[in-house]
Order: C-alpha cells, then sequence, then structure tokens
C-alpha cells in the first residue's frame, strides 16, 4: 500500500499570496499642522522683538493711538540726551539735514518722537523745535498705554 503525500495543501499549492495596500490619496495634515502650530509660536516670540531699535522708557498716559497709512519717521532722545534718527545716532545739528534727505513726502512726513521718561525735557524740546524750524508740521509724541 502506498501513501501520496501532496505537496502544497490548500488552492494555491502552498503559496501564499500578499495582498499589495492600495495607495491611499488622501492628504495627511498632520504634519502640516504641526509645522503650523511650530510657526505661530515662533512668530507670538518673536513679534516684540522688531519694535524701534532703541531701547526707552516710555512715559505713561492714557492717549489712544493715532491711525496710520505708512509708517513714519522715528526721532529718538534717550534718558542721556543722544538723539536717533530712525536707529542711527545723529548729532542734532544734522538732524534736520537727514530728516529732508530720508522723507518721502517732503514737508508732510509724519515724524513720531519718542523720548526716555528720565530724558532731559530740555533736549526733547531742543529736538522739537529744530524740527519744527525746518518746516515738518506732522510731528507726534510717542507715549506708552497706562495699562502696560
Amino acid at each position: 500500500m502506498g501513501m501520496s503525500v501532496q505537496r502544497g495543501v490548500g488552492r494555491n499549492g502552498g503559496r501564499r499570496r500578499y495582498r499589495r495596500s492600495r495607495v491611499s490619496s488622501e492628504i495627511n495634515v498632520t504634519p502640516l499642522v504641526d509645522v503650523m502650530l511650530v510657526l505661530l509660536i515662533v512668530f507670538m516670540v518673536a513679534a516684540p522683538l522688531l519694535s524701534v531699535g532703541v531701547p526707552i522708557d516710555l512715559p505713561k498716559t492714557d492717549a489712544k493711538a493715532l491711525p496710520s497709512q505708512q509708517d513714519p519717521l522715528t526721532i529718538t532722545v534717550d534718558a542721556d540726551g543722544l538723539v536717533f534718527l530712525q536707529e542711527e545716532e545723529v548729532p542734532i545739528e544734522d538732524l534736520v539735514a537727514k530728516l529732508v534727505a530720508i522723507s518721502d513726502a517732503g514737508y508732510d512726513e509724519r515724524i513720531i518722537m519718542r523720548a526716555d521718561k528720565d530724558s532731559n525735557y530740555g533736549a526733547v524740546m531742543r529736538v522739537m523745535a529744530r524740527v519744527n524750524a525746518a518746516g515738518f508740521s506732522n510731528l507726534n509724541l510717542q507715549t506708552d498705554p497706562i495699562n502696560q
């Protein structure tokens, strides 16, 4: 009596077929959300650092902010009486000449005057008088809100 042994059991003869998984056409948004949250945190931390570069302690008032269409020129007087136009230190004698050179709107240019609360009142008034005598009439003083 002979016995026969079949090599493959089942319909495929013992070979297993693996199904290939289908390619998903859906977009995985989880990495995108992660990147956006990291960027949000980075910008929230960096935004306060983008203010004008001369560090001063502005006086506090409850005045409202003026509407702004364009970036104004900034003159800063620090506690030591040094004068800065934008972020560059300038001698008070050269201030008007540099203002005229960089103002886009001529004598109607909006100018923001920033002065440290511990600065000399006379130094601030000298700067304001020079700017006003040169013909610039749109001169504004900047302060910090009281609740800050």
